[in-house]
């Protein structure tokens, strides 16, 4: 039996190289590595000219996407649109009926 390729394991037996020096935090890719040490250091390197500074782009469109109102994720079940494809995910859960969680 041949062993499964490295992608192929759990991420639970991946090796995490990149360890914070701030913290106990490991990582397996150096970038989510540096843009946790921003946790420590403050920096905001993202700037949204309305209101607020962010370490992470993604969350920086996010954010401006509150003062535009920009919702591109349209449900194609309803009229409703998102922000977020995770809350468009999350809505289309009351057209299927699915219930991936239990009590």
């Amino acid at each position: 039996m041949q062993p499964l390729p490295y992608l192929e394991y759990p991420s639970v037996y991946w090796d995490k190289p990149f360890q914070c020096n701030q913290c106990d935090k490991a990582f397996i890719k150096k970038r989510d590595l540096i843009t946790h040490q921003m946790t420590h250091t403050g920096e905001k390197p993202y700037q949204c000219n309305q209101l607020r500074d962010s370490s992470q782009s993604s969350h920086l469109k996010t954010h401006q996407m509150s003062h535009t109102g920009e919702k591109p994720y349209q449900c194609n079940q309803c009229d409703k649109a998102f922000s977020r494809n995770s809350n468009l995910k999350i809505h289309q859960r009351t057209h299927t009926g699915e219930k991936p969680y239990q009590c």
